[in-house]
């Protein structure tokens, strides 16, 4: 890392006209190609340090994408998600520190910032939602965008947005979380040790600092403003479709991307500008239609008037855009790691929200004159987070699939309910760990998020009704979420933020109105109204109208609708952890009762397991006792959150019907009986399913005949059966003879010649009960077992330990023949024995 930060005096200078052949974007992509990594970046310091941003504005477009990787894809660039301090430690250290927000490429962007240079990035480039609102002349709600449309001249190829050097490289940073997919081989790496991970975490830090204030840039004095982007072209009119409705040259000066107007601005517009970038590009990715529900009456009355003056202001005819906005639907499913990267960012806004000290954060504070920073600490999750983050939940939750890496996205969401996790250290010190724990300080928080903590765990719960809880991953989900909501005041202060949600309006239309209409007004405007409660009430509702719309249908979280779901789920973790205990069981009467020979294949494997597939069949004992600890705790804590008493439970345990009967067998799936037997009811189907109940399904037909099991030689075991069938009908007659005869020879054939389990054998299924009289057998010899890998494998051991002892093939097979013999005649006589007993 030293490397990188040489001074020029140590550099030897080439002549005028090598330096600008050397500065050339050819030459750079040739160097990019044959020199190494570490002299890659020595020459790109040079070359920062060195030249004016006169000659640097040319290359930088193409040293971003070369770095990060094209749009389209193609081009990997540095495979920043995929770089490792562990496997690459070298390349890893300078990649970092080649692009730490103090390093040499931070230091490029202020150069170019300060020249007030301009890059063009393709809106075709941009999250299906903003793409496609802007190319139906719709201006997207966040300021991001504001005066940076550009349109093609005539035979232009597409729309373009005009950025500063410093959001060009945030777009291009931002936007390889999603468009960057991972190379084959890196499919193990973990997120938080990869430099992508890592370079997320310093900007957070540095540009969201929660102590202090921003740092100025390192390659611009502090007095030299940064300028502001030129106005957009007029050409075509846009309308905004998120903003309360003000006349659009107002709103156009407001959103002026300018920092050189108020000098205190320019502490925060990067902070601003990354956070914008950060939750457009990484949260804004869901069907138009939706985010379209969402906005206010005012909203949609002005998108239709601009839309109807730019139809009729275009000289082609153009498709209706109501038509293709409703139409479109974007095909986004976000990776585990841009989960992660996202609870990243949500971990970090809490404790840069929370880093306001006390008295900054009472309202009173803010009749006082407060810096930009601290301004920017209030309105930064509910102002740029909390309404793309709930539709990129409510995606998440709907589209992810039914397995363990949901586990991802719940982290994520339980990390945003809980912002007292992320409080300073030195405040949960000064009050006595309060700070960190769901007091009513939290309360305000709660309200505005009322649909983060409700509707969001109705869905959970929907979810978590069509998974297997037996498997102790989805236990472990269904624990997480049942802790966090049973912390302390949690439940109390969501009721009563429903109690405000679900109050009736007693005053005039036109108040709710006013207030619905712009959710972000201050309380002088809500000072002429005298009833408190009234006023919290509205305040509640705009904040859940603004994420769900007006036309909402809310169901109650600690309604009779959602009790009935928790009470399913209650039920379900009951069965649950008895289906473990029964597994669990299972396994360990299979392992004990296994015979000793068994494992020298003198014994038949059971084919006919009654839980297969399981994930505790290869987690062992270990993993039921994990499985069962998070279902009973979860349990515990759902009670506690929605005061299931005692009763209850003993009357789900009842009704669930997983209660052992007297032989200590489980009952059969949820059943009707029939004309042709049993017939599966629907929360049968649901038993077997989620492997809750299963049939004791049994092998019925010929054993000879059974399919070659994954243990046998598919070629062997067909020579065999030829062999054995052709043994079979040439003394067929003398083993029935043999098997006749009521002597101690007679028991000796039975027992090798029967199968014991055919006379007690009976078809389940009706359409074959007039068929089981030509299924009975006679004598027969059964020469399969020979098929076994088990049983090979156990014959060439003994013939290696015979070896070592100096006993040749032929009297090893001899000894082990007379073994057997001997381990037959026992047998036989125990099997006469218990016949004479059971007469």
């Amino acid at each position: 890392m030293t490397t990188l930060r040489r001074p020029i005096s140590e550099w030897r200078l080439p002549s005028l006209r090598l330096a600008m052949q050397w500065i050339s974007q050819a030459t750079l992509k040739a160097d990019s190609i044959h020199k190494p990594f570490a002299q890659q970046c020595q020459d790109l310091v040079k070359v920062i340090e060195d030249f004016p941003a006169k000659e640097l504005h040319a290359i930088f477009p193409w040293l971003v994408e070369s770095i990060f990787g094209s749009l389209d894809g193609v081009l990997v660039g540095w495979n920043l998600r995929c770089l490792q301090g562990r496997m690459s430690p070298v390349e890893y250290s300078i990649a970092v520190e080649f692009l730490d927000p103090g390093g040499p490429m931070m230091k490029l962007v202020y150069k170019l910032q300060a020249e007030d240079y301009k890059f063009d990035f393709p809106v075709s480039s941009l999250p299906g939602p903003v793409k496609a609102s802007i190319q139906e002349c719709v201006l997207p709600d966040s300021p991001l965008y504001h005066n940076k449309v550009q349109f093609p001249p005539a035979g232009g190829l597409g729309l373009n947005l005009a950025l500063n050097p410093f959001e060009y490289y945030m777009f291009f940073f931002a936007l390889s979380l999603i468009i960057q997919k991972p190379l084959p081989g890196a499919l193990h790496v973990r997120t938080s040790d990869c430099a992508y991970f890592i370079l997320v975490d310093r900007y957070l830090s540095w540009f969201l600092p929660t102590e202090g204030s921003v740092l100025p840039p390192l390659a611009s004095s502090p007095g030299v403003p940064s300028p502001s982007p030129a106005p957009r072209t007029p050409a075509m009119p846009f309308a905004s479709y998120g903003l309360p409705h003000t006349s659009l040259l107002k709103r156009h000066v407001s959103h002026q991307t300018s920092v050189n107007a108020d000098p205190a601005s320019h502490e925060i517009w990067r902070s601003e500008t990354l956070l914008q970038v950060f939750v457009e590009m990484w949260l804004h990715h869901y069907s138009l239609e939706m985010y379209q529900k969402m906005q206010s009456p005012h909203a949609k009355l002005e998108v239709l008037h601009y839309r109807l003056s730019v139809s009729s202001a275009l000289h082609s005819p153009a498709q209706p855009s109501l038509q293709a906005l409703h139409a479109y639907q974007e095909a986004f499913t976000p990776t585990e790691e841009h989960v992660l990267v996202v609870r990243l960012l949500l971990k970090h806004l809490h404790a840069f929200s929370n880093s306001l000290k006390p008295e900054q954060v009472s309202p009173s504070a803010h009749s006082h004159a407060a810096s930009p920073l601290e301004e920017f600490k209030r309105a930064a999750v509910p102002r740029f987070v909390q309404q793309k983050l709930y539709l990129f939940l409510q995606h998440c939750f709907g589209h992810w699939p039914l397995d363990a890496s949901f586990r991802a996205v719940l982290e994520m969401w339980l990390s945003y309910l809980q912002p007292w996790r992320y409080a300073p250290e030195k405040q949960a010190q000064s009050s006595d760990c309060q700070a960190r724990c769901a007091s009513e300080r939290w309360a305000p928080f709660v309200q505005e998020n009322l649909l983060m903590y409700t509707k969001l765990f109705v869905g959970f719960l929907s979810r978590a009704l069509r998974t297997d809880l037996v498997s102790p991953k989805n236990a472990l989900m269904v624990f997480r979420v049942a802790k966090v909501f049973a912390q302390p005041n949690l439940a109390e202060m969501i009721q009563k933020g429903e109690h405000l949600f679900l109050e009736p309006e007693l005053v005039i239309p036109h108040r709710q109105h006013r207030l619905l209409a712009a959710p972000t007004l201050t309380g002088s405007f809500l000072s002429p109204w005298p009833p408190a409660v009234t006023d919290a009430s509205l305040k509640v509702k705009s904040h859940a109208y603004s994420l769900e719309g007006q036309d909402c249908k809310y169901t109650p979280m600690f309604g009779p609708e959602v009790r009935t779901l928790v009470l399913r789920l209650a039920q379900l973790i009951t069965q649950a952890k008895q289906t473990a205990k029964s597994i669990s069981d299972q396994c360990g009467e299979s392992s004990a009762g296994r015979p000793f020979l068994s494992w020298l294949g003198f014994h038949s494997t059971d084919t006919n397991s009654s839980y297969p597939g399981n994930d505790l069949d290869d987690m062992g004992q270990d993993s039921v006792r994990k499985t069962d600890e998070y279902l009973e705790k979860a349990l515990e804590y759902l009670c506690r959150v929605f005061r299931l008493s005692e009763a209850q439970l003993a009357q789900l345990t009842l009704a669930s019907g997983t209660a052992r009967d007297e032989s200590g067998k489980k009952l059969l799936p949820d059943c009707t009986v029939g004309e042709d037997g049993l017939i599966l009811t629907p929360l049968g189907r649901y038993q077997i399913i989620n492997g809750l109940r299963r049939f004791d399904i049994k092998y019925q037909g010929d054993s000879e005949l059974q399919p070659v099991r994954s243990y046998e030689n598919a070629s062997l075991v067909r020579v065999l059966f030829r062999l054995s069938s052709a043994i079979n009908r040439r003394f067929a007659g003398q083993m029935a003879d043999l098997c006749s005869r009521a002597d101690f020879l007679g028991s000796f054939c039975r027992y090798h010649l029967m199968d014991p389990g055919l006379a007690d054998r009976h078809l389940l299924s009706p359409v074959g009960r007039g068929r089981a009289a030509s299924c009975a057998q006679g004598p027969r010899l059964s020469l399969r077992f020979l098929g076994s890998y088990r049983m090979l494998l156990s014959l060439l051991l003994a013939f290696f330990v015979a070896s070592l002892f100096c006993v040749g093939p032929l009297p090893c097979a001899l000894v082990l023949t007379l073994g057997y013999l001997l381990y037959a005649v026992a047998m036989t006589l125990l099997t006469e024995r218990a016949k004479l007993h059971q007469l």
